[in-house]
């Protein structure tokens, strides 16, 4: 598998929506449309491998670069940032392409939106995948747990004034090394190739700050839609599938404990020893999952795929 090359048919395009401009990345010419929401400190390029796959399902595929990320705009401020602002750009980002639903899948960062988007149904979403950020109902509880309280030091360090910024940035953005380089399990899946797309983004003028604005507005910027304020979150009816590395630093596999009580449809597949990252590192096995659940077949169980990916012993003696 070649871990940096694009498949030849990803374009990129430049797109108006919600008032800003997106860097976009499109894949296939389908009737059903795709929507592929990015992490941090990601950028659309982490969807490489599943693009071209739900091209071949149909799909019309759009990965943008969520606002401050790449070449898309890069408001200022914190309040810029709330979950609010980040809802609009993917209502705004469904409008201007034109569907009338949406199939949307996200991973981090853009999961976080993705779940905020379903609960508010902002917009018709026929299917929903979120990858490794739980649903906001059972990390409520979870983050007050002191084992994960310490996994997310982080949120908190990013609250802090220009310092942030400057780590991520020194050294020619050497903290990039860090987080694909030992957060990860399979060291192989990030070679210098693909940690070098991610390094030149948080090197943009402007991106850095903009990247950490997220968390920061997610603390101080509460998300004021109606559907969404108050105690109560609203179920999400949309057949929702989840994938989870089990080897996530940063979140608990007991953080996605609970998750039915908020999801009326919900499917849940655990990688074991995959990290984070994990449309990233195991893109064969991910996306089987997707395929299976995007066509409505039952979603294998993980071992069932690995199953499907390993030669039988007796292919491996005629070999």
């Amino acid at each position: 598998m070649d871990l940096i090359a694009r498949d030849p048919r990803i374009k990129t395009e430049f797109v108006t929506a919600n008032g800003l401009s997106f860097e976009v990345d499109i894949c296939g010419d389908g009737e059903k449309f795709a929507l592929l929401l990015h992490g941090f400190p990601e950028t659309n390029f982490s969807w490489r491998h599943q693009m071209p796959l739900l091209a071949d399902m149909g799909y019309r595929v759009w990965a943008p670069n969520l606002r401050g990320y790449g070449r898309s705009s890069k408001p200022r401020g914190i309040s810029a940032y709330s979950l609010d602002h980040l809802m609009a750009d993917v209502r705004g980002l469904v409008d201007a392409a034109g569907a009338k639903s949406v199939t949307l899948i996200a991973h981090d960062w853009g999961a976080l939106i993705a779940w905020n988007c379903a609960m508010a149904k902002i917009k018709p979403i026929d299917r929903l995948v979120i990858m490794n950020v739980p649903h906001p109902g059972p990390s409520r509880k979870a983050i007050r747990k002191w084992s994960q309280l310490r996994k997310s030091w982080y949120i908190f360090a990013f609250q802090l004034p220009w310092l942030p910024e400057y780590a991520l940035r020194r050294k020619d953005a050497q903290a990039m090394d860090y987080a694909f380089g030992h957060e990860e399990v399979d060291k192989s899946r990030f070679p210098k190739e693909v940690v070098d797309v991610y390094k030149r983004n948080v090197l943009i003028p402007g991106a850095a700050n903009r990247m950490v604005n997220y968390y920061r507005a997610l603390l101080r910027r509460p998300v004021q839609h109606p559907a969404l304020k108050g105690g109560q979150l609203p179920l999400i009816e949309v057949p929702t599938l989840m994938v989870w590395g089990e080897a996530d630093m940063a979140l608990s596999k007991f953080m996605t404990y609970g998750t039915d009580k908020y999801v009326r449809d919900l499917t849940i597949r655990y990688l074991p020893g995959v990290s984070h990252w994990v449309q990233q590192e195991s893109p064969e096995i991910v996306n089987p999952l997707l395929e299976d659940f995007l066509t409505g077949q039952p979603v294998r169980q993980v071992e069932e795929v690995k199953a499907g990916l390993s030669p039988s012993p007796s292919a491996a003696e005629a070999a």
